[in-house]
């Protein structure tokens, strides 16, 4: 059997002092004198006391955790962005749990269930419900392109790219290259539309003609598939397309190959977010790069501030996005 893990009570007995005396201690407290601080020292070493983190941090006030809202794990998007955020909340001493409400199932609402924690903080990585237009809740900033309530709700921190320039970076690349019938595919999210709405304004403008399709739902590849396969069978003469993220970029590709159109010699294709996905060699995908991993470092940043009560009127940072050419652009022939 193993053995009993010394507790708190264990050293104040063994140090012959109260239980509140080696709380101080651990505190490093200077109310405590130094005899009856080496005292609870000593007894410490000789049990082999490893004093509770939890327990400190709940006694503290703080649990040293960071609740992430999310809606779809299926975008990789979100793999970037928090491993960006524990980058600069992990140096800071801070756990990240995560939730998906897309795939959550538990009865009660992510939200409360934060709360419940007793998180210090939480990162919002989709539209904020409404559950974070009350009173009573831990610092809060929103990453990515989003939808934010209007006043008088509280403003959140945010941290984004420029959607609207990386769908202008697209348009440029593709009428750059000589093509004038361009195809968009889209879903119903903020970001999205930003995206789509400044690449037809922009390939508009400088002489292309735009077939965009979107819907509601999740940016898969099976909704790219879909989507591309149905905007190339009724517009043949497209020979540029843009999705509004790598994953239906792929589903494009695919797509594309059934159709029998060879990519790029017949169809140059564009995703967004510069993903893993996109950089895998099979794929070689032209891509916006986001800097999703910069925009989970500055959120991380801007939370840590807001904890520590730091930070004074909400930010909103906006990223810069840059275009990364591989293997699935090219002039049409």
């Amino acid at each position: 059997m193993a053995a009993k893990r010394p507790t708190i009570y264990d050293v104040a007995k063994a140090a012959d002092v109260s239980k509140s005396l080696v709380s101080l201690v651990l505190q490093d407290s200077p109310k405590v004198g130094e005899e009856s601080r080496r005292a609870v020292r000593a007894a410490i070493a000789e049990l082999g006391y490893r004093p509770s983190r939890a327990a400190a941090n709940l006694a503290a006030g703080r649990t040293r955790s960071v609740g992430v809202l999310i809606d779809d794990y299926t975008n990789l998007w979100f793999v970037d962005m928090v491993r960006g955020l524990h980058a600069t909340l992990g140096r800071g001493g801070y756990r990240l749990s995560v939730v998906d409400v897309a795939t959550d199932d538990q009865a009660e609402d992510p939200v409360e269930s934060f709360l419940a924690m007793r998180v210090d903080g939480m990162v919002v990585g989709m539209d904020p419900p409404h559950a974070l237009a009350g009173d009573g809740l831990p610092p809060i900033v929103v990453v990515g392109t989003r939808d934010l309530p209007e006043a008088p709700v509280p403003a959140f921190d945010s941290v984004a790219n420029d959607d609207a320039e990386g769908g202008r970076l697209v348009a440029r690349h593709l009428v750059g290259l000589g093509h004038r019938r361009l195809g968009h595919l889209s879903v119903g999210s903020g970001a999205a539309r930003v995206r789509r709405s400044a690449f037809e304004a922009e390939a508009t403008a400088l002489g292309a003609h735009v077939h965009s399709t979107g819907w509601d739902g999740a940016a898969s590849d099976e909704a790219g598939y879909e989507g591309a396969k149905r905007l190339l069978a009724d517009h043949r003469e497209i020979t540029g397309l843009f999705a509004a993220n790598d994953v239906l970029a792929v589903g494009a590709l695919a797509a594309a190959r059934d159709l029998g159109l060879v990519v790029p010699g017949d169809l140059s294709v564009v995703g967004y977010d510069d993903t893993s996905l996109a950089a895998a060699r099979l794929v070689s995908l032209t891509t916006v790069d986001d800097l999703s991993f910069e925009v989970g470092e500055r959120a991380g940043a801007l939370l840590l501030d807001r904890m520590r009560g730091s930070a004074t009127e909400p930010s909103s940072v906006v990223l810069p996005p840059a275009l990364t050419v591989r293997g699935t652009t090219a002039p049409p022939r």
